[in-house]
């Protein structure tokens, strides 16, 4: 496994901790990351993102979304089971989960819906105004000089 120094990234840079960071903890992760539960993650338009997870067996009260520092964590804790149950096979996992999902900036979470076992966290990416490419009309030579000359002498 290959082993990548960032320092020289936070010497040379301020203001990029979060993404430092988020190397670190992708290149520090173990090669056996835990598959449960299995999720999909899909671009649903050009600023538009849906994580689907599949939570077969746990009802919306057991699951919980939250956003904070940046990333959504799901987890899902199962409410005690009912005695006198006896299973010849249990091949539906209920077991408590966390996942964690980064968010890159301006990525914020419209909402969730959970329907026959899947549960959907929709985003979006809401670019502000003053982030947003914007065209620059370019003025005559002669307007230029006219308008420095006013500045100047006004």
């Amino acid at each position: 496994m290959r082993t990548f120094d960032l320092s020289p990234l936070y010497r040379a840079t301020v203001g990029f901790d979060r993404f430092a960071d988020l190397m670190d903890r992708v290149l520090a992760a173990d090669v056996a990351q835990p598959t449960y539960p299995p999720y999909n993650i899909e671009k649903t338009d050009e600023n538009a993102y849906r994580i689907s997870i599949a939570v077969a067996g746990f009802s919306g009260d057991e699951l919980s979304v939250e956003v904070k520092d940046g990333a959504v964590i799901v987890s899902a804790r199962k409410a005690a089971e009912e005695e006198g149950r006896t299973y010849l096979h249990r091949g539906i996992a209920t077991r408590a989960f966390e996942r964690r999902f980064a968010l890159a900036d301006h990525v914020k979470v419209t909402g969730a819906t959970h329907a026959d076992g899947m549960l959907h966290i929709d985003l979006v990416r809401e670019v502000p105004e003053a982030l947003k490419p914007r065209r620059i009309e370019i003025a005559s030579g002669d307007t230029v000089e006219a308008r420095a000359v006013e500045t100047v002498e006004g």
